[in-house]
C-alpha cells in the first residue's frame, strides 16, 4: 500500500471521528478513539438482538402454519 493511499485512509478515519492526530516534531501520531466504535457495537448489538427476536417469531409462526396444514389435509 503507498504512503499517499495510508495518509487518505487516515484522513478518512480522522474525518468520520474515529482517530485523533497529533504533531510531535516531524511526527503525526494517531490516536484510535474508541468512544464511537463502542457506541456503534452498542447500536448493533441492540438491532441484532431485535432482529433476532423477529427471525425466532417468524421460525415459530412458519412451523405453526406447517402443522397446521398437515392436520388439514388429513382431515
Amino acid at each position: 500500500m503507498s504512503l499517499q493511499a495510508i495518509s487518505k485512509h487516515i484522513k478518512v478515519l480522522e474525518q468520520a471521528g474515529l482517530i485523533t492526530r497529533g504533531r510531535e516534531a516531524q511526527w503525526r501520531p494517531a490516536r484510535l478513539r474508541v468512544a464511537p466504535l463502542d457506541e456503534a457495537n452498542e447500536w448493533i448489538a441492540r438491532y441484532r438482538e431485535l432482529a433476532q427476536d423477529r427471525f425466532d417469531r417468524l421460525e415459530h409462526e412458519i412451523k405453526r402454519i406447517s402443522g397446521n396444514k398437515g392436520e388439514q389435509s388429513h382431515g
